[in-house]
């Protein structure tokens, strides 16, 4: 695992941008799986502000809220469909998503993963980190090599979807591509800012690996890289940084 600790999101943004561009900008790139939620979208912005030649990409959502209507333009696939594909000139027949309806979340789910399968996996995954230590909505518990599902989510995730949907909508359910599509990306980008994030950041980097938090899994990763802000980090990964 490779940390990039800046002082500020905005300078973690654009050491984030700068390497998410040489990835994504090299002709063997197809495919990019891409979080929702607040923290990566200056990201997207930053790439999309660049203008670089992304239209050969098939772009995946990593995972969706369950419950939400389709049109609600602040579920996954909308957001994603605004900030990533149309913003990045993806065209819209290689932008895929998975559904928020309840009856059909996990079918999509499992139909998404054998898209990417067919396209022989993933190049890039652009992660989240959330406070409990969740990849995507695969929450504590989840296994290493677990696959697609519609799963209950813990109550601290339950909360941030409140907060997420202005207490519009408060998704008890989630549906997430599982950790074995997620771990066996080529390269991975996680961000993480705020001190809120801290606990988390600690669990992923210094914690056991294992089920208690999924992220961290990407200690074993082939080429993983964390972007933190200096409130994520904390001060020991502080000192650690300037010794």
């Amino acid at each position: 695992m490779n940390l990039h600790l800046s002082p500020s999101p905005q300078d973690a943004n654009r050491a984030a941008a700068d390497q998410l561009a040489a990835w994504l900008t090299v002709p063997s790139t197809r495919t990019v799986m891409v979080a929702a939620g607040n923290t990566p979208l200056e990201l997207y912005r930053i790439l999309a502000e660049r203008r670089l030649p992304l239209a050969h990409l098939h772009v995946f959502a990593l995972d969706e809220y369950v419950g939400v209507p389709l049109e609600e333009p602040r579920n996954c696939a909308n957001l994603m469909r605004r900030h990533v594909a149309e913003a990045w000139g993806i065209p819209a027949a290689q932008f895929h998503t998975v559904s928020s309806l309840a009856a059909d979340a996990e079918r999509s789910v499992l139909a998404h993963e054998s898209l990417i399968e067919q396209r022989g996996g993933l190049d890039v995954v652009i992660l989240g980190l959330g406070q409990n230590g969740h990849l995507g909505f695969n929450e504590p518990g989840s296994a290493e090599h677990s696959t697609g599902r519609l799963l209950d989510l813990d109550p601290i995730s339950t909360e941030a979807n409140r907060t997420w949907f202005a207490g519009k909508y408060a998704p008890c359910q989630g549906v997430t591509v599982g950790l074995r599509t997620i771990l066996a990306a080529r390269h991975a980008l996680l961000l993480a800012f705020g001190a809120h994030k801290r606990a988390a950041v600690r669990a992923m980097t210094e914690g056991p690996v294992g089920t208690a938090c999924p992220a961290s899994f990407l200690r074993h990763h082939r080429d993983a890289h964390v972007f933190l802000d200096a409130p994520a980090g904390g001060d020991a990964l502080l000192a650690e940084f300037r010794t």
